[in-house]
C-alpha cells in the first residue's frame, strides 16, 4: 500500500474506523468502548472526525467537551496510564499503517498530547515525571524532552 499524508475527511474517517476497530478488539481498552461506554461507532464517528478534522485540517468546527465522556468512564472504572498508553500505541500504529507525512506526524503527536492531558486531568498522573500507571510511550516522551 502506498502511504500518503492525511489529505481530507475521507482519510480521517478511514483512519478512525481502523483505529476504533483495533481499540474495540483490544483486551485492555476494548471494554471501555464496548461494556462501559456502550459506544456505537456510527453515532459517534462524525463527532470524532470533526475533532480530528479541526485539529489536523482546520476545516471543521468542534465545540464539544473532550474531557466529559472520559470523566464519565473514569468515574465508572478508573483510566490509568496503562490505558492511555495502549490508546497511544494503537493510534500511532494505525496512523503509521495508513499514512506518512507532516499531518500524520501531527496526528501522532496530537494523540499523545491529548492522552497525557486527559491522564493528568483525570487521575493526576504525569508520565513526564514517572507517573504510577505505566504509560507505555514514556520513553518516547522522555527522549523528546531530553530527560532521558
Amino acid at each position: 500500500m502506498d502511504r500518503t499524508d492525511i489529505r481530507d475527511r475521507a482519510d480521517l474517517e478511514l483512519l478512525l474506523r481502523r483505529f476504533y476497530g483495533a481499540a474495540f478488539a483490544d483486551p485492555l481498552i476494548g471494554p471501555y468502548f464496548t461494556s462501559l461506554a456502550g459506544t456505537r461507532l456510527e453515532r459517534h464517528l462524525p463527532h470524532i472526525a470533526d475533532f480530528w478534522e479541526r485539529a489536523l485540517l482546520r476545516t471543521a468546527e468542534y465545540h464539544r467537551d473532550v474531557l466529559e465522556p472520559h470523566a464519565v468512564l473514569h468515574a465508572q472504572q478508573p483510566l490509568t496510564g496503562e490505558h492511555f498508553g495502549r490508546w497511544v500505541q494503537l493510534w500511532q500504529a494505525t496512523v503509521d499503517g495508513l499514512h506518512t507525512g507532516p499531518r500524520a506526524d501531527r496526528a501522532k503527536a496530537q494523540g499523545e498530547r491529548i492522552a497525557v492531558a486527559l491522564l493528568r486531568r483525570l487521575s493526576g498522573e504525569d508520565p513526564a515525571t514517572g507517573g504510577t500507571g505505566g504509560f507505555v510511550p514514556l520513553s518516547a516522551v522522555l527522549l523528546r524532552s531530553g530527560a532521558a
